[in-house]
Parts: C-alpha cells; structure tokens; sequence
C-alpha cells in the first residue's frame, strides 16, 4: 500500500508540474517577476499522499511560498487563476459544503474525513483542515456611490475595527429645492466611532472628499491620502473652521491602519495624485480601484503602475471593488495628450483672449494651459474661488510649474493685450454662481466680455448639468464670442476607464469575488456583465445597493440587504440632515402652485370669527388683477370658519382643516392650481 502511495505521489507530482507550467506560460508576468522555482513541486512521497487524499476530501491544499492556496486549485487553468469551484458563493445560502459534491455521496465523504482524522493525525497541520474551525470574515458595508454618481464612502469592518474608504459629497438634483449638497449617512460610523481606526482618500475630487468635513465635525480620526488630496481637504477644514489629524502618503508607500495593512499605488485619473488601494486581513485581501483610467501617455508622463497591478493579482486578491462610471463606454478611454493638441491648435489660431473654463481639480489640464500660454507668448490669471485655491495650492506642492512672471493677479490684467492673456476659469458646468456664467450674464466684476474672444469650455456636461450648460453657451453665443466646446471640437477627455481598461483591470487583478462600484444601477449591471465575458463566475459578482452588507472571506461571500442605514443626508445652509421628504414636498409645491396664507382672529369660547379672515397670496396669483378671485376666497374661508366654530370646536387642527380643505376644493374648481394652503388663527 504505501509502494503505490510512494508511486501515485511521484505520479501526480509530475502531472503537476507539467500543468503548472502550462498554467503559467498562459498568465502575462511582469519582466521583474522571478520564475516559479522547481523545487515547489518536488515534495516528499508522504508529503504529496496526504495532500492527493486532502484533495480527494475536498480539503485546502498546502499553501507554498509565493503561491497562495487558492491558485493551488485543479480549476486555476481553466478560469486563468480566478480561483476554483471549492470556493462556492451564494446571495441566499449562508454556508456551502466545499466537501460534499452531491447529497448521495455525503455519507461516504463524511465517513473518509472521519478516517483521514484519525490516519493523519500528525499531518493535519500541513494539510491545513479546516474542520470545526471557523473562517475569519470581513464586512463591507457601501454608504454611499451605488445607484448614483458621487457621495462614494465604503466601509471595512474586521473584528471590532473600521476602516473607511473616502468620503464624498453630490450634488442636489431638481427635486431638492434649496439644498445646497448630499453627504454620506454617517449613523453607522457616529455609533461605533470607537472602532473607526481611519479614512483613506483615493483622490481629491468633490465626490470623494466633499464630506469629510462634515465627518470629522462628528468624530476625530486620522486621515490618510496624497500631498494633492490633502491639501484639498486641509483648505475644507479651514473653511469650516477645524482641524484634522492629515497623514501623508505617497505611492507605493505600505501603511499599517489597525488591522488593515494597506499599499496605495500610482493610477492615473483627471487630478493628480490618484492612487489605488490594496488592503489586507488576515480574512481576505481586497483591492480598491478607486476612479481610475489606463493613460498610457499622462501630461505628467507618470503612467499607471500596471507592473505593480499584475504582481498584486499574481499574489491572490479575493474581492475586486472596481469604478464602473463609463462601463457603458466601448473602447479604451483617451489620452489627456489628446486634448493638448486639440487646445494647442486653438492657442495658435487665437487673436484676442482666450478664456477657458475646466474642472479647477484637473491640475494636468491646468499645466497644460499654462505650457500653452507661455509658449504663445501670453500672461495667465484665474477666476473662481476653488478655481483660485486649487492653483495656489498646487504651486505651493510643486504640481503646477511655469516661468517667473507668467502668472498675475486677475486685478492686474487691464494693462496687457487682450492677445498676451489667457483667463482659466471656473464654470465649466454651467453652474449658475460660477465665473464663466457670471461673465455670460454681464454680472463678473473683473471680466467683461469683448468680441472676439475665445471662450473654451474644456468638459463634457456631468449628466443632470446638460440644460445649465446649454444655457451658459447660448449667452456666450449672444456676446458674439467664439465659443468652443464639446460639441465642435475635440477638448476634452475622461477620466474614466471605459469597457477595454476595464478588462485590462481585471486580467491583471484576477479577483476572487467582484463588486462593481462608483455608478448607476445600470452601471454596476453592465459591469457585471462585462466580467462574466472575462469568465468570472456569475455567482461570484455581487450587486450592492448602498446600507447593505457583504461579508467576505477567503472562501465565499454572501449579501445582505439594508443592514445599515444609508440615506441621503441634505445640507441647507447650517443645517444638516434637517431638511427630509415633507420638507422638499412643501417646497415643491411651493415651487409649482405658490402659498395662500389664511390670517384670522377667533374667539373660541364664544364660538365667533371677531376679525378676517385675511388672504396673502405668495406665488400663486398677481392679487391686482385677481381681487374677484381673492374676494371670493375670503368669502370661502369665512363661512368654513363659522360653520367649524357652530359645530363645536374641537381643536385648532380640526377648525384649520375644514379651512383648507374648502378652500382648496374651491380654488382647484377656479384654477385648477392647487396652492400650499396655511391657515393661521389668533385667539382672542
């Protein structure tokens, strides 16, 4: 018995070296990775019976050195290395049997890991038994970024320790009257704040730091990101009036955070200093992508680190958290050189001013405007206040160079040549209190436009901002100023990956399990779908809404629905979060139909109107050239009164009701509007 043991280990020990290196030839490896050494494969003949009998049981091979266990699996072949069909997952079922095939060989299994118990006792260590022991999890919980574009915030909780990644703002859509920005629901993270070790910033944009201000308001914790990133979040701090525990990272930098041992790598993305995250567990290893796109050609000429990403997927990760914004976009997603030339060509055609409107976080952009106008010869100053702060800040880091004397201050550009100046400006989304709009509608306190100029609006509309911009354009149209944007010319490209990188991202991580992240709902489907193309298992990809829950380990993960709360929380001014669902409907239909308010003194105890009732229109009708219709709504009123008060008063609510409820039949069969009402009532 143990000669055929000796004979089928020295067997299967050559077959698997034979299908390792086959499996190898066909994964790309960095030219710096050393090859797999041989001795890996050469074990001992007791070493390799035990482990052909852990295999036949279904248990977890022998993890070697360089080769984590789960690349070990007789499927890696045949799915690239994207993990094996032990590893099951499943929305609805909670624990699966990577041991039992089928219910008619449960017995049978059950009673062979019963023998290989009590046979091997003294190799159950090598063979790495999982029975009766539990596997350590880790949970991820999204707050904010699905089902929406901006507001990203995603939560790690291992054990009794948080991590959080970023903290993003939105912007409010049509139905929010009056809200300034959405932020985060920070319930979660304010309850346990004691076991919140950290936040990690991918990147400076509004989207994924817009919130922290509001977040370190709440609780004081450390955080982590790029020079860019946070010196962005340390100009937000000042303006709120705190002060933040900022650590700076770079990339390439490894860094402790708690339990959380995490790598930032270098990506590129439409601001510098992006990075992505590789955080690991003793559960699991997850890779964060954060916003990214493949430029291979970068203005800074710093490319991704796609070196880097291929070791990182050749090392095992088990959950992939990708940027799906521009998933519906076939191809691969545009150079920033692109849009250099194209600014170039306009540069040299251009006679008077050019004004240009970009993202004020797009600092490449920024340089790259700012090579132009010195190569033509041309002075440059900026307008908008972020648009402002964002130079100065990258100055000061050294992101933004240029020769001495070829920046001034947008009050000292009276005296040069309209032909010598170059104006970067904020705007470039139409936004109504933006420079570029203030220019448009003659309101700019520095900038009048002239013909002739050029004004260059260097972007592509954010979806929800295509009417503002439109807006914006024809006003610049009516000043007769030569206008330049996405529709006739080629300045602008994203700074997102489209379906092409995102493959690439995938081949080079080759994830365990996915969730797609950072879009739409319709975003993260596609996203989904275009990973089962790259033969990642259906059953492996899991689609989140924000407040639910996936809880990973290194051999399933399984979903849960709504476990925290994630709602949208409104800024108004000072306040926040205290502006909800009746509030916005009040203003719309203040908004839509306008106020009637109902002013009147009644004397309750001797059941009589003694003054009014008075009727106050606010946006429903121009009262001057409608006193016969507020005549009779007066009329209305007072007989509701009256008729309420001869009943038997009850309460105020029940004499405002019967008010409003006339009122409002009336005023409907009049108008067909249907005003808010508000009835108001002194007693005297």
């Amino acid at each position: 018995m143990r000669e055929n043991n000796r004979s089928t280990a020295q067997e299967s020990s050559s077959r698997a070296k034979r299908s390792g290196q086959r499996n190898r030839s066909s994964v790309r490896r960095s030219s710096s990775r050393k090859p797999a050494a041989v001795k890996k494969v050469e074990v001992k003949n007791a070493d390799a019976a035990t482990e052909i009998l852990g295999k036949k049981l279904g248990l977890k091979p022998k993890a070697q050195p360089g080769h984590p266990s789960r690349r070990n699996s007789g499927s890696a072949g045949g799915n690239g290395g994207r993990g094996n069909g032990s590893h099951s997952s499943s929305n609805n079922n909670h624990s699966n049997n990577n041991h039992s095939n089928n219910n008619n060989n449960n017995n049978s299994n059950n009673s062979s890991r019963s023998q290989a118990s009590s046979s091997h006792q003294g190799s159950r260590n090598k063979t790495e038994s999982r029975s009766g022991k539990k596997l350590e999890s880790i949970k991820v919980f999204p707050i904010g970024g699905l089902d929406e574009i901006g507001k990203n915030m995603t939560l790690l909780e291992y054990k009794d320790q948080i991590l959080i990644i970023d903290c993003g703002m939105s912007f409010p859509d049509d139905s929010m009257y009056g809200i300034d920005v959405v932020i985060p629901d920070f319930t979660y993270v304010i309850k346990n704040a004691s076991k919140v070790k950290g936040l990690i910033i991918t990147h400076g944009h509004e989207d994924h730091i817009g919130g922290v201000p509001y977040l370190l308001k709440q609780i004081n914790i450390p955080v982590y990101g790029t020079p860019l990133s946070l010196g962005l979040i340390r100009n937000k701090l000042d303006e709120h009036g705190i002060r933040g525990n900022l650590n700076v990272i770079h990339a390439g930098d490894k860094f402790k955070v708690g339990a959380f041992e995490i790598e930032a790598i270098h990506t590129t993305h439409s601001i510098a200093d992006a990075v992505n995250y590789c955080i690991t567990t003793p559960a699991a290893r997850i890779f964060h992508t954060g916003d990214f796109k493949i430029d291979y050609t970068p203005v800074d000429s710093d490319p991704i680190d796609l070196g880097r990403l291929a070791e990182i997927g050749d090392s095992g990760v088990d959950l992939l958290l990708c940027d799906s914004t521009n998933v519906v976009r076939p191809g691969y997603t545009r150079s920033e050189r692109v849009v250099g030339e194209s600014l170039d060509g306009i540069f040299r055609e251009a006679e008077n001013r050019i004004i240009i409107a970009t993202f004020s976080s797009n600092v490449n952009r920024i340089q790259k405007i700012i090579e132009l106008s010195v190569k033509y010869g041309r002075k440059f100053a900026v307008s908008g206040r972020s648009m402002d702060n964002v130079v100065k800040l990258a100055m000061e880091l050294g992101y933004l160079k240029f020769p001495a004397g070829s920046y001034v201050e947008l009050n000292q550009t009276r005296g040069i040549p309209d032909s010598k100046l170059t104006i970067i400006t904020t705007g470039s989304q139409g936004e109504p209190l933006s420079a570029l709009a203030r220019m448009a509608a003659d309101e700019h306190r520095s900038i009048k436009l002239k013909k002739g100029d050029t004004v260059i609006l260097s972007s592509t509309p954010v979806p929800g901002n295509e009417k503002s911009v439109s807006r914006v354009v024809n006003l610049l149209y009516q000043k007769k100023v030569n206008v330049i944007y996405n529709e006739n010319a080629d300045i602008h490209v994203s700074g997102h990956a489209c379906q092409e990188d995102l493959k690439l991202m995938h081949s080079l991580i080759r994830p365990k399990f996915f969730m797609p992240v950072h879009g739409e709902h319709r975003h993260l489907i596609i996203h989904r779908q275009l990973a089962e193309q790259l033969g990642e298992k259906k059953d492996h990809i899991f689609i989140l809404s924000n407040g639910d829950q996936l809880t990973l380990s290194k051999k399933r993960a399984i979903k849960f629905k709504n476990v925290i709360p994630a709602e949208d929380i409104m800024v108004d001014g000072l306040g926040i979060g205290d502006v909800g669902n009746i509030v916005l409907k009040d203003r719309q239909l203040l908004s839509e139909s306008g106020l009637i308010l109902v002013v009147a003194g009644v004397d309750v105890g001797n059941r009589r109107l003694v003054s009014g009732p008075e009727i106050v229109s606010r946006g429903f009708v121009y009262v001057k050239e409608n006193e016969g219709l507020i005549t009779d709504a007066r009329k209305i009123a007072q007989n509701a009164i009256e008729k309420s008060l001869a009943g038997g008063f009850q309460d105020w609510n029940s004499l405002k009701n019967d008010v409003r409820d006339d009122l409002r039949r009336f005023i409907f069969q009049k108008t067909r509007r249907s005003p808010l009402i508000l009835p108001v009532f002194l007693q005297i």
